[in-house]
């Protein structure tokens, strides 16, 4: 009969070295450049240190700069616009003004004659003007320089100028002014004036006056502005030495700063 197995438990040996149970390595450490193979296999990884931006204020931009400028600019010419229009409407109310007025009562033709060797018309008028200063509270210095012309259709006749003078408040002032001239070619306005006359038995003559004018407030006296003044004439006749007969006049006034 075959000898039973025995199983005999197997003798440690007490001098040999116990196995490793834990890497040599600590954990979230490498072993070499390459790494440990094994750590990464088991999914360990070192501690990621992560880097925090530094933060740089920014300088202010220009174009913030620029926007402020121009509200600003906007705000003060707003305010001038305001302040200029508070300080007229002031004068408008203290001061009431008006617009002059012109007329033209009188119109006298010493001198209207064709030159035929030249072809010139030379022509003199004397007119008379009558001027209304109706404000009672506003003086009007008339300065230098002004002009009145004479004018039929689009040809000047003949041209002069105002005297200076100062018109005081609610005051009128009659003028006696004469104008004189030379028209070249005047041989088609003659035509043109004759038939003109044959047709409708009158003739309409324009007057044109620029006067620079100072304007007076109490005691204050203004800066230079000018006067425009548009006057139509309706006469009988242009034939000198003869009277004149104006069967309408008007004028418009304008005010240019």
């Amino acid at each position: 009969m075959a000898d039973h197995q025995k199983i005999h438990p197997v003798a440690h040996d007490v001098e040999a070295p116990p196995a490793p149970t834990a890497p040599l390595v600590p954990r979230g450490a490498s072993k070499s450049d390459q790494g440990d193979p094994a750590v990464e296999r088991q999914g360990h990884y070192p501690p990621f240190q992560r880097t925090i931006p530094v933060m740089h204020s920014k300088p202010p931009k220009r174009r913030s700069c620029c926007c402020k400028c121009l509200c600003w600019t906007i705000s003060l010419l707003l305010l001038l616009v305001i302040l200029i229009g508070a300080t007229v409407g002031i004068l408008f109310l203290v001061f009431r003004p008006k617009l002059p007025k012109f007329s033209v009562d009188k119109l006298e033709i010493t001198q209207f004659n064709l030159n035929n060797s030249d072809d010139t018309l030379n022509a003199t008028f004397d007119v008379t003007i009558t001027a209304t200063n109706p404000n009672k509270k506003i003086g009007i210095y008339y300065e230098g320089g002004s002009q009145i012309s004479g004018w039929y259709q689009n040809t000047q006749l003949c041209e002069g100028a105002l005297p200076k003078f100062y018109q005081g408040h609610k005051n009128t002032t009659v003028l006696d002014l004469a104008l004189t001239g030379q028209t070249q070619n005047a041989t088609g306005l003659i035509n043109a004036l004759s038939q003109q006359r044959q047709e409708t038995g009158n003739i309409p003559l324009g007057l044109k006056v620029n006067q620079p004018v100072k304007i007076k407030l109490g005691s204050l006296k203004l800066f230079t502005v000018k006067f425009r003044v548009r006057c139509t004439l309706i006469v009988d006749d242009l034939a000198a030495n003869n009277q004149i007969t104006i069967s309408s006049s008007s004028c418009k006034f304008r005010l240019r700063l």
